[in-house]
């Protein structure tokens, strides 16, 4: 592929010059329409740093980094995102700048053989935000229960004199998350009715999606000036707040504490790695989306860079506020937990009771007595103590500390100590909300953007085909809203995106670093940024990012196969939670989700292999073509009715071609 010049100096507004059929193409009457673009590279940095940081950001990261070893987790997650992560994440970044479509039409082009990659982002976008924004809904019925003083999960509810015998059994939070908000069942056989107020509260979330999508990137990108930067401010916040605390030091240091030994579990390898990959955002088609109204010397390789880092320095900083305020949490609990230990030994010794000798601590002044003495008695004694438990800080700090555990119950709990704590449950739940409505915005913009430019009538549709989409999510999304809605989460979560989005991004790299050839794809980046990215890019694609994105599918599925899937429970009788498997029934949904998922790659594939039989082959419809689309550097714009991105359908015999009209010819290798 040729370089091309730079646009008209005296064009200083960026619109496309009418080439008048310089290259032979039509006259300028006939030409495609401009492509959106963003107004400013803040507006793009917004747009992709919101999507690319999310809930995941929060409530998975802290987790992992906890339970696979602490800093040595930190190390291996900085080098798979180096190695695999950034080079992916350019890639993606590099087709969608060059080529100027969705991830669709990028695929299509590359190869119309391809195309189904395309259509499998979109469907996992899709079951994506079917449950994601029901956990924007959660959010929303936390962020409204939290104007009132106390808060509504700080003390178990009573009926007369008696007090609920579920949240005595269990904790105020735990029972407010399992019975107010969710009322959920035992299982996921049980389906109950819905639950108004969460249906309430999803239907406004689709609502705000909607309201903030229905320009396209016009409205969201006003919207993410608020819901990409806020989120930071709260965070700084609640670290300044939280350091503060008593036993904020004990939290991260648990957290930070190195273990080097979980490097030769091969598990940590594939957790780390599909944090990197989900963190980024690879395979959805949002990356790609995005990136596409970029204008075509925007430097792609710096923002891979940028991105990717503050993605990571964003995921810091939250494990920071996360085990600061846990380690509070944990500490407070140890404290009380001793304190009533204590005054029962104090009780027995009185008694008479005792069958050992007392402890080495005044009984009567238990404040005076240290957790780490009183666990440190304990854990010599031990067997002879029946009716003493221990006070481990370990212990408390890894309860509820992993997805909406951590959101819902271990964080809530922890702001009900706080002075001023409704001020604080306000303004977590609200940095929730924003994070997850960037990433929402990513998400819809993923199935958007490349539907709009497959098919005229819907980009002549925008706004109908937006208002539809978020219809059609809120109807479905009602399934998520029973009483066993929570169980469907978890399933969608857990087993809906991670293998087919593996599946897409091993076709991604091979198709661009095999078919296409690395080489080639080298040389259209040297020709649109106007230098040339390091051969190391070319080793990466081909061999490291490959094999490690094969190894990770290759895991994956193995412990799918090798475990029985299962999903944690609310027990209401015993008020705790206890892991289940998934009936026969939803086994098959899972597969089923997976299945839908892929199944376009293998049609697409079909469907192209048919079409070529039909036809008469020419040079334009080879596989492996690489075409660019539309050179303009233009400004926000709004597309138009003309469906430009099917030549083959359109066009069949290629002569609109934007090969044609701009006279671009594929490079030879």
């Amino acid at each position: 592929m040729e370089k091309q010049p730079l646009p008209d100096d005296g064009d200083k507004t960026g619109a496309p010059v009418p080439d008048g059929g310089a290259a032979g193409g039509p006259p300028a009457a006939s030409e495609p329409p401009s492509r959106a673009g963003w107004n400013s590279k803040v507006e793009y940095f917004l747009a992709q740093v919101g999507f690319s940081v999310g809930l995941g950001n929060v409530w998975r990261f802290p987790y992992l980094c906890h339970q696979n070893g602490g800093g040595a987790f930190l190390l291996l997650y900085v080098l798979l995102m180096l190695v695999v992560g950034i080079p992916l994440f350019f890639l993606e970044l590099a087709a969608g700048q060059d080529i100027r479509q969705g991830s669709i039409g990028v695929w299509k082009y590359i190869s119309p053989r391809l195309a189904g990659i395309g259509y499998s982002s979109c469907v996992v976008c899709f079951f994506v935000a079917l449950y994601y924004n029901v956990i924007l809904a959660w959010s929303l019925f936390y962020l409204g229960n939290s104007f009132q003083y106390p808060l509504p999960w700080q003390q178990c509810p009573k009926h007369g004199n008696v007090t609920e015998k579920e949240c005595e059994a269990s904790s105020p939070t735990s029972f407010f998350w399992y019975r107010r908000a969710l009322n959920i069942t035992d299982s996921i056989d049980q389906v109950g009715s819905f639950n108004p107020y969460i249906v309430g509260c999803l239907l406004a979330a689709w609502t705000v999606v909607c309201l903030g999508m229905f320009k396209g990137i016009k409205s969201s990108v006003k919207v993410m000036y608020f819901s990409s930067i806020f989120p930071y401010v709260v965070l700084v916040c609640f670290l300044i707040r939280g350091l503060m605390l008593d036993g904020a030091a004990e939290g991260i240091a648990h957290m930070f504490y190195p273990k080097l030994s979980i490097w030769a579990d091969i598990q940590v390898w594939r957790q780390a790695a599909t944090q990197v990959f989900f963190a980024l955002g690879l395979g959805f088609g949002s990356i790609i989306a995005y990136s596409s109204y970029n204008p075509k010397n925007n430097n792609c390789h710096r923002d891979a860079f940028t991105v990717s880092f503050i993605n990571f320095l964003t995921s810091l900083l939250a494990t920071l506020v996360v085990f600061a305020v846990l380690g509070f949490r944990a500490k407070e609990r140890v404290v009380t937990c001793v304190k009533r230990n204590l005054q029962q030994l104090r009780w027995q010794h009185h008694a008479g009771l005792l069958t050992f000798n007392p402890p080495p601590f005044n009984l009567s002044t238990p404040d005076s007595v240290g957790w780490q003495a009183y666990s440190s008695w304990f854990n010599q004694h031990g067997e002879t103590l029946a009716n003493l438990t221990d006070c481990d800080l370990e212990k408390e700090m890894q309860t509820g500390v992993e997805g909406t555990g951590l959101a819902f119950i271990a964080f809530t709990e922890a702001m009900t100590q706080l002075p001023g704590s409704p001020f604080w449950s306000a303004l977590f739940f609200l940095m929730l909300l924003n994070l997850g409505l960037s990433t929402m915005f990513g998400t819809m913009e993923g199935i958007l953007a490349p539907l709009r430019d497959r098919f005229a009538s819907l980009a002549r549709n925008k706004t109908k085909l937006t208002v539809a989409s978020c219809a059609a999510g809120f109807l479905i999304g009602l399934l998520f809203t029973q009483r066993c809605g929570n169980y469907f989460v978890t399933m969608f979560d857990d087993y809906s995106a991670t293998l087919p989005l593996i599946i897409v991004v091993v076709f991604e790299t091979f198709s661009v670093s095999w078919l296409y050839g690395a080489d080639r794809f080298l040389d259209d980046m040297e020709a649109m940024l106007g230098w040339r990215p390091s051969v190391l890019y070319k080793y990466l694609w081909k061999y490291v990012c490959l094999l490690a994105m094969l190894g990770l599918l290759g895991a994956t599925t193995v412990r799918m196969l090798m475990e029985t899937p299962t999903y944690m429970s609310w027990n209401q009788e015993t008020a705790s939670e206890v892991r289940l498997p998934y009936p026969g029934w939803a086994l098959a949904v899972l597969a089923l989700l997976i299945i839908f998922a892929m199944l376009p790659v293998p049609v697409g594939f079909i469907y192209s292999v048919l079409q070529d039989r039909r036809r008469p082959s020419s040079r334009d419809t080879e596989t492996g073509l690489y075409r660019i689309v539309n050179s303009d550097e233009t400004p926000m714009t709004d597309m138009t009715d003309a469906d430009w991105t099917d030549p083959d359908r359109t066009d069949p015999d290629h002569r609109n071609d934007p090969d044609h009209r701009n006279g671009f010819i594929p490079s030879e290798s």
